[in-house]
């Protein structure tokens, strides 16, 4: 599906003062116009998809910031305003005594077309969750997921609309959301109730909530969820072990414990005593981070990601983009070999422990840096023929160049690496040489190990032992350890250097 843009520039150009708003109207790129930014004594900005011009030699004034305010819609609760029956949004920064020294005035764009990629997705009727840093498009997507559920699906689709952000400002939604219907909320704060009020009143199949960065909201997200409705929505974050270092919405993924394991089930498991296990079910069923406009990487199973997470393993992703002719490209990456042969062969490449490693589009220097850093000894052939093992990247693999096509026809394996980094080699050098290298221990399982130790230190006549800097929900885990071995703790420090001290109670 081709993307159809609309904006309604026009709208708001109009309330810019003439000397800002002039140069705009004078731009032959404006509709690549990301936000005009007022600061009271600086000059006027434009800020474009790759560039920032100044619009005025004049410094902004009092009565220029008067003069934008006066024709916009109140702000509300969070700072924000809009213009009717348009998605454009105006977000004041305040001086101490509350008086508006400082405008964004962003561009709000309806872009149809947006959800091609994950339009199968969001048929399935599964909850959604859509991450990305600001900027990317998260709202946009949103917005066309519930004008597509609601207008060519039918279903009955409500968006709790915070900052009118999805639906447009004033009383009559944008066109943009198509047949599904709005809510409006009266203070941020008030965003969960309105979320339960929109189950308990209206009946919907599919709720679209943007933005859900509260405790009381994640609660209700599950609420909605636990009762068959499907819910679509963004959070705070850029990827899933984002949400999970979250204490306030690592509900939404399901929730992380530490869990003390008995000594003869952490001799099967081959684990630490102390492990982190996943609560309960997730409330989102898929979840997309959104990399790039035209980009999304997928979890299509959320509670198998965080759980194999938590093993210390990276997860399977599916990433999508558009083609030239509308078709969506996919490519799955499975942290393992990718190769071409029968399960038996398969099991003998792992086995193996002399691969011949051919290198395609990878650094060869940074490839023997990490192997000398991890004492393993490398083979490297410069010819196909000679090779066990085609290593190659992400980027590499998509062109589909000669050499992969060629080992694809020998039956070589090949190793896709996600980048060109030193942790994605390492991730390569851990999978073909398992028996060589220890697996890297996560961040949470360090962090349980090093509280574990600590604790044996103390019983063992340690008056105190201070652990390393963690961020609080991983601190929280640690004070359960300590809690769990009978032994008192208390944080101390100021963050980023706040930690966990164990002592004697």
């Amino acid at each position: 599906m081709e993307k159809t843009i609309t904006d309604d520039l026009e709208a708001l150009l109009d309330i810019l003062p003439p000397r800002i708003r002039q140069p705009l109207v004078d731009t032959e790129d404006r509709r690549e116009l990301l936000e005009v930014v007022l600061d009271l004594g600086r000059l006027p900005e434009a800020r474009f998809a790759k560039r920032e011009v100044t619009l005025d030699e004049g410094e902004v004034t009092e009565e220029d910031i008067e003069y934008v305010t006066e024709r916009i819609s109140s702000f509300g609760g969070d700072n924000r305003a809009g213009i009717e029956r348009t998605l454009h949004r105006i977000s004041a920064i305040r001086n101490r005594k509350g008086r508006i020294v400082g405008l964004t005035c962003r561009v709000g764009r309806a872009v149809y077309g947006t959800i091609h990629i994950i339009e199968d997705l969001v048929q399935t009727g599964k909850s959604i969750l859509l991450l990305g840093r600001p900027g990317v498009g998260k709202t946009t997507m949103l917005r066309e997921v519930a004008r597509v559920l609601g207008t060519e699906f039918g279903k009955r689709v409500i968006i709790v609309d915070t900052s009118n952000e999805i639906a447009g400002d004033g009383d009559i939604p944008h066109p943009a959301i198509g047949h599904a219907r709005r809510m409006q909320v009266t203070t941020p704060t008030m965003q969960h109730a309105v979320m339960i009020e929109a189950v308990e009143n209206h009946m919907p199949e599919v709720i679209v909530i943007d933005e859900i960065g509260t405790a009381l909201e994640a609660q209700a997200a599950r609420t909605i969820a636990e009762r068959g409705v499907q819910l679509v929505g963004t959070a705070h974050g850029n990827t899933l072990e984002n949400l999970m270092m979250n204490p306030t919405l690592a509900d939404l993924i399901g929730g992380i414990q530490s869990v003390t394991l008995g000594d003869e089930e952490a001799r099967r498991r081959g684990t630490q005593k102390s492990i982190l296990e996943r609560m309960s079910a997730p409330t989102f069923d898929i979840l997309v981070e959104i990399q790039d406009w035209d980009r999304v990487t997928i979890h299509l199973d959320v509670g198998e990601a965080v759980d194999t997470i938590l093993r210390g393993q990276p997860p399977a992703t599916e990433t999508r983009w558009p083609g030239e002719n509308g078709e969506v490209h996919i490519e799955r990456v499975i942290p393992e070999v990718t190769e071409r042969r029968t399960p038996v062969q398969k099991q003998a490449i792992k086995k193996d422990s002399n691969h011949r490693l051919f290198l395609f589009g990878v650094n060869r220097g940074r490839m023997e840096q990490v192997a000398d850093d991890m004492q393993v000894s490398l083979e490297l052939v410069n010819s196909l023929e000679n090779a066990t093992l085609l290593v190659t990247s992400k980027k590499y693999y998509r062109q589909k160049p000669k050499k992969v096509k060629e080992a694809e026809a020998f039956n070589v394996p090949i190793f896709v690496l996600r980048g060109n980094t030193p942790p994605q080699i390492r991730q390569l050098l851990n999978t073909i040489y398992p028996t060589k290298v220890p697996r890297q221990s996560s961040s949470f399982e360090q962090a349980l190990t090093e509280a574990e130790q600590a604790v044996e230190q103390v019983k063992g006549g340690e008056e105190t032992v201070e652990l390393s800097p963690q961020s609080a929900y991983i601190r929280r885990l640690q004070h359960l350890i300590a809690e769990r071995n009978a032994l008192a703790s208390q944080s101390t420090g100021k963050d980023p250097n706040r930690r966990v001290r164990i002592f004697r109670g």
